[in-house]
């Protein structure tokens, strides 16, 4: 039977001909590796984490994508917002925080891309820096105007990611902030070149990783969605 992959979505502003409206939307290139992975999708929009709803959201899917997005509020983890942050979505910081507790709790298999990984991490207890250029002192992971990075990583032997993607890679990048202290139930599963955390696995789950880079940019390499997609079928 084909898994059902559900994927978080953006609510934003959207226009869609004649209307300009609030709308439940997520680029295309997502639903699209899912799809070539051999998993059927489903949009799961922001709304009230009320615990039932959560329950039987993740009833219904046999995997979880937790996509990327506008950073995480900076108060969820007991700091004060850098000037170049996002405004807070805090409709989406807590329905996607919810679906990661619930997630783990019943052993459904996840992926975290790039906002994701950093919901996982401050979902579990752990910190982001809120701008990689004041620590690492460059734009190499986010040069802007929708332009994405290339940067390489080395992976950790014996960890997940490592068996699946190998020693090393280069990676999609458009991201300003990165994993800080490392949530507890987590392990690094890869680096940059400059010691920045790229992936975890989540140690509680049969499968679980979350990366920080935009695998969605690169279609020709379907190696985590087809991960996700046969653990999802098991």
């Amino acid at each position: 039977m084909t898994a059902l992959i559900g994927l978080t979505t953006y609510m934003e502003q959207t226009v869609m001909g004649l209307w300009d409206r609030p709308a439940a939307v997520l680029p295309r290139v997502y639903t699209d590796c899912v799809i070539a992975a051999g998993g059927a999708v489903v949009g799961l929009p922001p709304q009230p984490p009320h615990p039932d709803a959560v329950e039987r959201v993740l009833e219904g899917i046999d995997g979880l994508i937790l996509t990327g997005g506008k950073d995480v509020d900076a108060a969820l983890y007991g700091e004060r917002a850098h000037p170049e942050n996002d405004a807070p979505r805090p409709d989406r910081d807590a329905w996607e925080i919810a679906l990661v507790h619930a997630a783990i709790a019943r052993d459904l298999p996840v992926l975290g891309i790039c906002r994701g990984l950093q919901v996982l991490n401050v979902a579990l207890g752990g910190t982001l820096v809120q701008h990689l250029p004041d620590v690492i002192g460059s734009t190499r992971y986010s040069y802007g105007n929708a332009t994405f990075a290339d940067n390489p990583v080395l992976t950790e032997p014996g960890t997940r990611i490592g068996g699946m993607l190998g020693a090393s890679l280069t990676v999609k990048s458009y991201h300003h902030q990165a994993i800080n202290h490392l949530a507890p139930g987590l392990t690094v599963s890869a680096r940059g070149d400059d010691g920045i955390i790229q992936a975890v696995d989540i140690d509680a789950l049969s499968f679980g990783v979350a990366v920080q880079w935009h695998p969605e940019e690169s279609p020709d390499d379907l190696r985590l969605f087809t991960a996700l997609v046969e653990a999802a079928q098991r």
